[in-house]
């Protein structure tokens, strides 16, 4: 899944461009590889394209694998291999999520990209989140790593993505899903326990889940080029400023006042 150096500055290089190139005679062009002026899409530092879809859709779906390939690196580099911190609360030996034990050689082996995308495109579909809120995820999940000081491991990433997709999906989506919710995606899963993940998550996170646009539009970039290095479609739907006034507004909002569960600073 790597590439050199001299193909990834070629990648960097075409993704500043950002030309999404059709099929110029399937849109009724005459010479193969020009498109009409009108079909072409230019990015500049200025506009941020990100997906609008829904779950159904394909531009959703590669950014939730892209999201899964950093979850997938996190475990994969992380240094104190063998000797990582970790908390008791996303401990799945601990807490599970499943009710048939799992293996204890899956506790201490590294997970494959394909399970961490199924368990994370799982929640997406059945809680019908959008490509907004996996970006979100992956913001908190690296504030977390960065705030507690605890590794990404086989034992904890279910539980760690998953407290972070709930706060994500409240501070993004309008109507937000409930943590009771989850218990019926995860039909494992009780309420007591889904409310303490969040709460120590919060807690971890000294609740700080603003996200600026400018983390955000990071965030995105990063992804963007993680998409083009594994030849994954970007999207093409542009976040305008209202939008991102938007996000920025609801996670300040939010974290100001603590809305989950009734939890106060």
């Amino acid at each position: 899944m790597e590439r050199s150096k001299s193909e990834m500055k070629s990648l960097v290089k075409d993704s500043r461009r950002s030309c999404y190139m059709l099929d110029s005679l399937a849109a009724g062009g005459h010479h193969p590889g020009i498109l009409p002026r009108s079909l072409r899409k230019s990015n500049s530092c200025s506009t941020i394209y990100i997906d609008d879809s829904t779950v159904s859709q394909p531009h959703l779906k590669n950014t939730i694998k892209c999201i899964s390939l950093a979850i997938y690196y996190h475990i994969l580099n992380r240094k104190n291999r063998g000797h990582e911190r970790l908390m008791e609360i996303f401990e799945e030996r601990l807490h599970p999520i499943f009710r048939d034990p799992i293996p204890p050689e899956q506790m201490t082996r590294d997970p494959d990209h394909r399970n961490i995308y199924r368990f994370v495109r799982n929640l997406f579909s059945s809680a019908q989140l959008t490509a907004e809120c996996a970006i979100i995820t992956l913001v908190y999940i690296e504030r977390l790593l960065n705030y507690a000081e605890m590794d990404l491991c086989p034992s904890n990433w279910r539980r760690v993505v998953l407290g972070s997709i709930m706060l994500a999906s409240k501070v993004w989506d309008d109507q937000a899903v409930w943590n009771v919710d989850y218990c019926q995606i995860l039909k494992d899963t009780n309420v007591d326990d889904m409310n303490e993940l969040e709460r120590r998550f919060l807690e971890c996170l000294d609740f700080n889940i603003e996200v600026p646009s400018s983390v955000y539009a990071k965030y995105y970039f990063d992804l963007r080029t993680l998409a083009l290095a594994n030849d994954l479609q970007l999207p093409v739907h542009p976040l305008y400023k209202e939008r991102a006034k938007k996000l920025e507004d609801k996670s300040l909002r939010k974290s100001k006042f603590g809305q989950f569960n009734g939890i106060k600073r």
